[in-house]
């Protein structure tokens, strides 16, 4: 890096040559994630010092070597090499003075020791210490003694081998300057190439912001693209930067046998001189914001497939592995499946001496850990949340021409501001030195800035406990008033750890075990909980928007996909759209949040509609559940069990714990079995005792059934057949529901052919159904099957079942009841190998083995339907033949049985009668009211024809000859 002559070198009157002059500005040492990079101010001093020297008046001592004209025309700023050239070396003139120092007052941050119990799990650390950190907005945490995690980037392949990109730092700009509008042309710093940098992350994997064109960053003031270097290329060249930098005034190093190094507090004195006062130019490199997925983590990473030590496991799975942070058992980031980088993903630092991070507030005011794997401390400086809003305002207020030009200015995280100044202004601003293996915690909406003292490796991630829920509403709400885009979901978060929250009150309300978990989702439920308050403010928030649409608005179920293969946003504002969004027919792939839905277009409302993914009231009912309302978290529970899969073994567990009791009583008192038996219900199982629910709205669409009239209503299982008992009752009702709840997903094509019918359905190439049965893997619970009608060729339909969760798990027949029947058989086995059950005694099973064709649908009213719209024309005359004879209520007899059953039927077989009559007189004997009205119709009525009367004399004399 490059500086212009100290106060004290004055007199000196030299600068660099143009190569001198490239001095490389010094790696900034790696700051906290989205370590953002802060703007100056320019100061009167600054100006005053804008000189000019010939060739040999730049010259270096040292350096005798002229340099071409063009070289020494260069103004430094515009010496980034091209990124395949060796790294610069720094060459600097000495112009420190310890008199000079500019450290500011202020009171240290907190620093906890936890102790190794502490240490086991980081959230409820957190958690712990929290009510004592979170006044200082930033608290240090040193490790105990044993925690030394391997680095990996010490490794010699990725430190001496391995580059990174840098950004070009201005130090004494960074507070000090003027609006780029208002800045002499004589004046400006050659720049190098724009770097994107400092712009809010954006989601997914990418860690900048692609909406800003180079063109717009090129008239803002940011950090430019410096060189590439390796780990090792970048200590030696902050070892030669500080060397040189830290000289005595004489020139003489303070030891010939020893290397002067200087101390925190001297490095800190120099750079807020640098900072405030603006007289000497200093550039410095930095390597921020490099992905760790890109370049390497720091901590080693967990592999399922590696042989690693036990202790590389003990660390790649550790809590404090910034790699499993987000993401860990009460994070709610841990609900957001994307690897955001930079936010769920941890972000590498490179830094150096006086390299920065400026002022900046983390994304949707997270909470952010910072790690330092090793090298010269890290200096930070924190300001309370609570006093965010006073630091706008005083940024603004000490600083109006920046943010007039760059109203957003607090977001391009490129300006420092003194912590001196900002005492000054009634903010408190407290300092936290954070030295190699140590942790910074920064807490949500916590302003923090700080530098780095020389070279060192850092990483951080952001981390969000429940009680950073009301912290993320309050930045997304101010996100859409600025129209700024997020970096996530914050619906899709709460949501989240409302469901997680319900099935854990659930699990505990089933097992009666208070696992470390359960217990910290039961601390932040009830009705005073963080998580209900919460979900609560949210649920308010979304019945005032939507009463301000009124009812002129359609509503419309939103699907479960709506943003899991992109993102919604509003058009106008960006906000979020998991919960509910706005559209037109207009423009169907067009979107705006509840709140702009009426600026969306100017159709008129009958064409606009709003896509709710929960209705009010099931809204409510989640909030009733998080109060601990039994009824509601039952229902809820039961949701959350279907859309998790990842659930699914957890709640097994707890079942299984639940039913083992039932398994082995089933044999000893039956009124303790009734106590402790769990039936088969809907959504997994269910205890003996009804569920009562008492509601507010109506049905919906979960089977959350309500009354308005809030009387209760009892939840009836859909099988009332326990693992247990499963032998001891009767399964028709349960069958009968089963079938009518077949959904038809592919009514498939019509083959005209004698095996792709029988007298019962038809078997449409293609036909695919879905159905809610008990699972064969875990017969806790129920789970959807897949059934199928395959093309097998000369052996015609080829039936199949499936589990939809695990299509690998299929049973196949040319027989649609032997598929089902597989199906039976396999799921006794499983019953009998769980709860040691005698085959014999499960006879509710055994007579569910004749389900084959309701389970298919081909039995069920709306599937009949669709397949029969297939054959118009009638071509399957097996199928039909029988149809018809059905439609007149008779069931045909053999020749030898006709006598019988004319006796039967009520009519004397009479010689007298010929034999359209005798067969007449049967059919409207067994004919319903409605038949005969029918046949009333064909007979008698004014449509009929010779041609009809042909085909009912042709009918009754197949009905005869019909075995």
């Amino acid at each position: 890096m490059e500086s212009s002559a100290s106060p004290a070198a004055e007199s000196k009157a030299m600068e660099v040559d143009s190569e001198k002059q490239s001095i490389k500005r010094d790696s900034s040492s790696p700051g906290p994630d989205s370590t953002p990079p802060s703007p100056k101010v320019a100061s009167p001093a600054a100006e005053s010092l804008a000189m000019e020297v010939d060739s040999e008046k730049q010259s270096v001592k040292g350096d005798s070597s002229p340099e071409p004209d063009s070289e020494k025309q260069e103004i430094r700023g515009d010496r980034s090499p091209e990124p395949d050239s060796a790294p610069p070396s720094p060459k600097v003139s000495p112009k420190w003075n310890p008199l000079e120092a500019c450290r500011p007052s202020v009171d240290d941050a907190p620093i906890f020791y936890p102790t190794n119990e502490d240490f086991e799990d980081p959230l409820a650390y957190i958690e712990k210490l929290r009510s004592r950190a979170e006044l200082f907005g930033i608290c240090r945490i040193v490790p105990p003694v044993a925690w030394k995690p391997p680095c990996p980037l010490k490794e010699k392949e990725i430190w001496e081998k391995s580059k990174f990109p840098t950004r070009i730092q201005l130090i004494d700009l960074l507070q000090n300057r003027e609006p780029i509008q208002k800045s002499p042309k004589s004046k400006k710093r050659k720049r190098g190439r724009v770097s994107k940098v400092g712009y809010s992350r954006r989601r997914r994997d990418s860690g900048s912001d692609d909406d800003d064109s180079t063109e717009d960053a090129e008239g803002k003031f940011g950090f430019q693209t410096g060189p590439d270097f390796t780990l090792e290329e970048f200590q030696k060249y902050d070892e030669e930067f500080k060397e040189s930098y830290f000289q005595l005034e004489n020139g003489s190093k303070a030891s010939e046998n020893k290397k002067f190094k200087p101390k925190v507090k001297d490095i800190e004195g120099e750079y807020w001189r640098i900072v405030e006062q603006a007289t000497d130019e200093v550039e410095v490199y930095y390597g921020a914001d490099l992905e760790t997925k890109k370049f390497g983590s720091g901590f080693p990473k967990y592999s399922p497939d590696s042989r690693k030590s036990l202790e590389e496991h003990q660390y790649s799975t550790s809590g404090w592995n910034l790699n499993n942070l987000s993401r860990l058992p009460g994070s709610v980031l841990s609900f957001e499946k994307c690897d955001i980088s930079g936010v769920i993903v941890p972000w590498l630092y490179v830094g150096m001496c006086f390299s920065t991070f400026c002022w900046h507030v983390e994304d949707h005011h997270l909470y952010s850990l910072n790690y330092l794997h090793t090298g010269d401390p890290k200096v930070w400086y924190g300001i309370p949340g609570s006093h965010a809003a006073s630091f706008e305002n005083a940024m603004k207020k000490l600083l109006p021409d920046l943010f007039e030009e760059q109203p957003d200015l607090l977001h391009q995280l490129v300006t420092q501001l003194s912590p001196s100044i900002l005492k000054e202004q009634g903010i408190p601003v407290y300092r936290a030195v954070q030295r190699s293996g140590e942790f910074i915690l920064t807490f949500p909406k916590a302003y923090h800035s700080g530098f780095n003292c020389g070279f060192n490796c850092a990483e951080a991630v952001n981390v969000a406990p429940v009680d950073w829920l009301v912290h993320g509403q309050d930045a997304v709400e101010g996100y859409s008033k600025q129209r700024r885009k997020s970096s996530l979901s914050h619906d899709k978060l709460l949501l989240g750890a409302a469901m997680e929250a319900i099935y854990y009150l659930w699990e505990l309300a089933v097992t009666r075990k208070k696992t470390p978990v359960i217990a910290r989702w039961k601390r932040v439920c009830s009705e005073d909980g963080l998580l209900t308050k919460a979900v609560k403010k949210r649920v308010e928030m979304e019945a005032e928007r939507l009463n301000q649409l009124g009812d002129s608005y359609r509503v419309v179920k939103m699907e479960g996909d709506f943003d899991i293969k992109r993102e919604r946003e509003c058009f106008l504002c960006f906000y979020d759209l998991h919960l509910s969004a706005s559209s037109c027919k207009c423009s169907p792939n067009r979107f705006a949040c509840l709140t702009h839905a009426k600026d969306l277009c100017s159709c008129e409302s009958k064409d606009r509609f709003v896509l709710l993914r929960h209705t009010l009231d099931e809204l409510r009912s989640l909030v009733r559940a998080l109060e601990g309302y039994p009824d509601a978290i039952e229902a809820w529970a039961r949701i959350s069990r279907d859309q998790n899969p990842s659930r699914q073994q957890s709640a097994k567990e707890a079942l299984d714990f639940k039913s083992s009791t039932s398994c082995s009583k089933s044999r000893g008192s039956s009124k303790t079995q009734q106590q402790n038996n769990l039936q088969l219900g809907s959504g997994g199982l269910q205890s003996d005792k009804e569920v009562q629910l008492k509601q507010d709205g109506d049905q919906d669409v979960h089977g959350i059934t309500t009354k308005s009239d809030e009387k209760k209503v009892a939840v009836k299982s859909q099988n009332p057949h326990s693992v247990s008992d499963v032998g001891c009752s009767e399964p028709d009702a349960a069958t009968n529901r089963l079938s009518h709840s077949v959904e038809l997903l592919k009514s498939g094509s019509l083959v005209v052919k004698k095996q792709w019918c029988s007298k019962q359905a038809i078997y449409s190439k293609g036909f695919k159904s879905r159905v809610k049965f008990i699972s064969v893997l875990d017969p806790t619970k129920l789970t959807n099957y897949i059934s199928e009608v395959l093309d097998a060729g000369l052996a015609g339909p080829l039936f199949r079942v499936s589990l939809e969760e695990c299509p690998s798990e299929n049973f196949s027949n040319v027989s649609a009841e032997k598929c089902w029947q597989m199906v039976i058989q396999r799921l006794k086995l499983e019953i009998i190998k769980r709860c040691d059950q005698p085959a014999s005694s499960l006879t509710a099973l055994q007579a569910l083995e004749s389900i084959g064709l309701e389970m298919f649908g081909f039995l069920s009213p709306h599937v009949i339907q669709a397949l029969e719209a297939l054959d118009p024309k009638h071509q399957l005359e097996e199928y039909w033949n029988q149809k018809t004879a059905k439609v007149f209520g008779v069931e045909l007899t053999k020749e030898g049985e006709k006598d019988n059953d004319d006796k039967e039927r009520g009519g004397a077989s009479d010689p007298s009668m010929d034999r359209d009559t005798r067969l007449l007189r049967g059919l409207l004997k067994k004919a319903t009211p409605e038949e005969l009205a029918m046949m009333h119709g064909l007979l008698c009525g004014e449509t009929r024809n010779t041609e009809l009367q042909e085909e009912l004399s042709s009918l009754v004399d197949k009905m005869e000859k019909s075995p």
